[in-house]
């Protein structure tokens, strides 16, 4: 599904010279390589202020915090996603109010987003799921009519451009009031372990997001409020300034093998290629299919035998997952049934930078026979 190695082999050199810097200087924490990898990556996005963390999870959660929202205020997150996104609002004491998503572009429903929107209602959570922007145009109007918070989820889509309505062009994560990520080895920008940022434009928000991932200091042993301890180390920075540097040249990978696995499976009847969304780029963190009556777990197995990996990202939308029971009172009523749809008949093929158009054919060529068979 993901090719690390080879990357790593691609551009072995400058990892390796990156973390013998590191090793050398001895300044493992809050070593010099953090802060040119904020200052590098907030260049690249355009924004302000990029603040290094642990990994992509505190970041949301850091970012809910850096709110100052309260027990019983109202979170409103996509449905089909993975867990971390609606895990922090409750770890923090928050609603999570789930909606369903588009059939097509598999970000969130506008108009189920408009429709859960309560005087309860404090912030929104749009995901730009496996690679693409949620229509944030619409996203920040409804955020704006209502004045509530905006926290993007970029984790798959670091890198991705949003084509505004009136023409500008902005990255994916610099939207909205705060935008988090992962650095998820994974991801189209991972590191070799867990890190992740939040990106704001907001002096104050800048400043409060740094305290809390502090321990709530500003000032060296003056705790300020309760904070985590979430840091980005240094050899993990180290590793991110290099591979920024490649970061367009791996997301132009990525969309080549898309286009070339859609040439080939697009005529198929039995499969609907991944949809590109009119105001968002596609950076293919995922390369993820809807099956049309094809039994899905058969079809695993019988590629898994040829040597082809899948994945079903995910198989159980949130609002049927056993750890949101006690929220479920929230969201009854309400329809999942595009999540449950696509739970049910998604599935994403090997997508990375590393692969081939040899690759590539196999891969196709395998999957349309057995879709045949």
């Amino acid at each position: 599904m993901c090719d690390l190695k080879g990357q790593y082999r691609r551009i072995k050199n400058e990892i390796d010279a990156a973390i013998q810097e590191v090793i050398d200087s001895t300044a493992f924490i809050k070593g010099k390589e953090v802060g040119l990898f904020q200052d590098e990556l907030a260049s690249y996005l355009g924004v302000k202020h990029v603040i290094g963390c642990a990994n992509g999870t505190d970041a949301l959660q850091i970012a809910l915090m850096a709110h100052n929202l309260k027990p019983g205020d109202e979170v409103i997150t996509p449905d089909f996603t993975f867990i971390a996104t609606v895990e922090v609002v409750a770890l923090l004491g928050l609603t999570p109010i789930l909606v369903d998503v588009d059939p097509n572009t598999f970000t969130i429903d506008i108009q189920k987003l408009e429709e859960a929107i309560t005087p309860r209602t404090k912030a929104i959570i749009p995901v730009h799921l496996f690679g693409q922007c949620a229509n944030m145009d619409e996203v920040m109007r409804l955020a704006q009519k209502h004045n509530l918070y905006v926290i993007e989820d970029t984790a798959q889509a670091l890198g991705a451009n949003y084509y505004h309505s009136d023409g500008r062009v902005a990255k994916a994560g610099t939207l909205g009031t705060i935008g988090t990520t992962s650095f998820f080895p994974s991801k189209n920008l991972g590191c070799y372990g867990d890190g992740g940022a939040l990106f704001t434009n907001d002096d104050d928000l800048a400043a409060e997001i740094r305290s809390i991932a502090n321990h709530g200091m500003k000032v060296r042993y003056h705790h300020d409020r309760i904070g985590v301890n979430s840091r980005l180390d240094t050899i993990q920075a180290a590793i991110l300034r290099v591979k920024l540097k490649h970061l367009d040249s791996f997301n132009k990978a990525r969309i080549e093998a898309a286009n070339a696995y859609d040439a080939m499976l697009k005529p198929c009847s039995k499969i609907i290629t991944p949809a590109r969304a009119k105001w968002s780029s596609h950076i293919f963190h995922q390369y993820t299919l809807k099956l049309v009556n094809v039994d899905r777990n058969k079809l695993q197995k019988e590629l898994a035998a040829k040597g082809i990996p899948t994945m079903v990202y995910y198989p159980i939308p949130l609002h049927k997952q056993k750890a949101f029971e006690p929220d479920r009172k929230f969201n009854l009523g309400r329809s999942f049934q595009v999540s449950d749809s696509l739970s049910g008949s998604v599935i994403s093929l090997p997508m990375h930078t590393e692969l081939t158009d040899d690759v590539i054919k196999y891969i196709a060529d395998n999957f349309l026979k057995v879709l045949k068979e």
